[in-house]
């Protein structure tokens, strides 16, 4: 194998996995989208399958930008639902967190130095 040839197997490899990602993109957009009756859906799919690059531009250019505003709904949601989940685990008071410290302590987990280290991060 030449060096040519090299090259050209690479930019085939990378167009193919760019290809991949595209069209994985598209069909797990198609399926997300719950204001489209089934019926498109399925014309949708049926279009990427038969005529798959041709299929995947036109559905980028048709709804690409729906695409960005789902794909960013999605992340808001799942930015509130790490937020919310963070709020509740992390929602303790000093009190409480120096009183596990001294509980792991007396269960001799953790030594004197390191209760003294929670304790003032508590306070902090």
């Amino acid at each position: 194998m030449g060096f040519w040839d090299f090259i050209w197997f690479m930019f085939s490899f990378v167009m193919f996995a760019a290809y991949l990602i595209l069209l994985f993109l598209v069909i797990r957009d198609i399926f997300a989208d719950s204001l489209r009756p089934g019926w498109v859906k399925a014309l949708w799919i049926l279009g990427v399958l038969l005529f798959p690059l041709l299929g995947c531009l036109a559905y980028i250019m048709f709804y690409g930008q729906q695409m960005a505003i789902r794909q960013s709904a999605r992340q808001d949601v799942a930015r509130e639902d790490m937020a919310e989940y963070v709020r509740r685990t992390a929602n303790t008071s000093p009190a409480e967190q120096i009183a596990a410290g001294k509980k792991l302590l007396d269960e001799g987990t953790i030594t004197g130095d390191e209760f003294q280290m929670l304790k003032a991060r508590a306070l902090r």
